[in-house]
């Protein structure tokens, strides 16, 4: 059976939110390198390390949905709907239009000046960018204002919305819906089943709803993105499901390697040659590879953990609140800086650890900012600063059974 009680907090699960949030910074410093379009473009960007892109890009922000899902669920264990939804857009809502205003608009204005040769100064382009100018065209016109990177947090408040009205709706059969789930997700099928839903919806949508980071007009996106949020919801009311995770991780490594490598070669394959034959056909069992890899890779990112990562510590506690912050300030960094280090003439090798060390520090630099300046702390999802305890508060705390993840509580959860 499932419960309504407090669930246990998943230290493993903060652990593999924290890596996964930090990868995005090593792979949008890649994406700088690489011919697929972003907002600036390196002089050597080439295709070699796309095959290394590919290993993370299926899975990564399926993962952090997923994650999102389970500590959403976890929260509603025990506040009420309509207060976890007020608490949840407090959390995302502020920082998402901080975003849109303040962080975002660099990274555009960098864009046009690559892209355009925009001439003018920055307050010209912000007059621009907040009057929402659709003149900046180049196959196919920037849209401004935008949200960029922070299009995760637009979605992750829409699926908030959908799972508070759900445990609104649903009440105590949301727990009999995950009891039901928990009966399903057994051995070989907690592999094949919902990667199986999530490939069926790929193959049949993503043609007429091709996607676009948009929310209004992205329903392939939804279609993956909500079912692995409310997937990860209805896992965190199953007792005992993460040990099963556990349990396939070996397999999902070995799935996810193979589906990567199918995913190379069908990439290279020359599909001029191939489109109007038979075997153009083969993009449909393809986009079923793409899917169980991305699965059978969340399986054993979250099965690795359990096993080895389940446990507490001040890194851990620090990271969780450092990494909203820091997600929100990287990208920004990564476009500014790369805009700004053409000019060295760097190698790309040496440039790129430069753009990851510089990245890095000064998203940490912001982060131990915001997180003393009192005004500062709700532009960056993050809440009142807690008092200092006693040792005796202190040592009770931690003793104590805190509910959801981490996420939860700082963060985008």
């Amino acid at each position: 059976m499932t419960t309504t009680r407090p669930l246990p907090r998943y230290h493993f699960l903060d652990w593999v939110r924290i890596i996964a949030f930090f990868l995005l910074i090593l792979y949008h410093v890649g994406m700088y390198y690489v011919t697929w379009d972003w907002h600036v473009k390196s002089p050597h960007a080439s295709e070699f390390l796309e095959p290394y892109m590919a290993l993370s890009s299926p899975w990564r922000l399926s993962l952090l949905f997923l994650v999102s899902g389970v500590a959403s669920s976890c929260m509603l264990a025990k506040l009420k709907p309509l207060v976890f939804l007020r608490k949840r857009s407090w959390r995302l809502l502020i920082p998402l239009v901080f975003g849109m205003l303040v962080i975002v608009p660099p990274q555009s204005y960098c864009e046009v000046i690559e892209k355009l040769g925009y001439a003018g100064s920055y307050g010209d382009f912000m007059r621009l960018y907040v009057h929402g100018y659709h003149g900046f065209c180049k196959d196919g016109c920037l849209i401004l204002p935008t949200w960029n990177h922070l299009w995760f947090v637009a979605y992750l408040w829409a699926y908030t919305v959908v799972l508070a009205l759900l445990m609104l709706a649903l009440g105590p059969r949301f727990d009999r819906l995950a009891a039901r789930l928990g009966h399903a997700l057994t051995g070989w099928k907690l592999v094949v089943l919902p990667a199986a839903v999530l490939a069926l919806a790929r193959m049949i949508m993503l043609d007429r709803f091709p996607i676009t980071h948009a929310l209004i007009d992205d329903w392939y996106n939804h279609a993956h993105y909500l079912t692995v949020f409310l997937l990860g919801a209805l896992m965190a009311r199953v007792p005992g499901i993460w040990p099963r995770v556990a349990g396939v991780r070996w397999p999902g490594l070995a799935l996810a390697l193979a589906g990567w490598a199918a995913i190379i070669i069908w990439y290279a394959l020359d599909h001029g040659a191939i489109a109007g034959t038979r075997w153009e056909l083969l993009v449909y069992p393809m986009r079923a590879v793409y899917v169980l890899m991305a699965w059978s890779a969340i399986l054993a990112a979250c099965g690795f953990a359990q096993r080895h990562l389940d446990r507490d510590g001040p890194a851990r506690r620090y990271l969780t609140e450092a990494v909203f912050p820091v997600y929100i300030l990287h990208q920004t960094l990564i476009v500014v800086l790369a805009h700004a280090l053409k000019a060295l003439h760097r190698a790309p090798g040496l440039e790129a650890m430069l753009l990851v060390v510089l990245v890095t520090v000064l998203s940490f630099t912001g982060f131990e900012i915001v997180r003393r300046v009192p005004l500062l702390r709700p532009l960056f999802g993050l809440g009142p600063r807690a008092p200092t305890a006693s040792p005796a508060e202190a040592a009770g705390t931690a003793a104590g059974t805190a509910v959801g993840t981490a996420a939860g509580a700082t963060a985008p959860a």
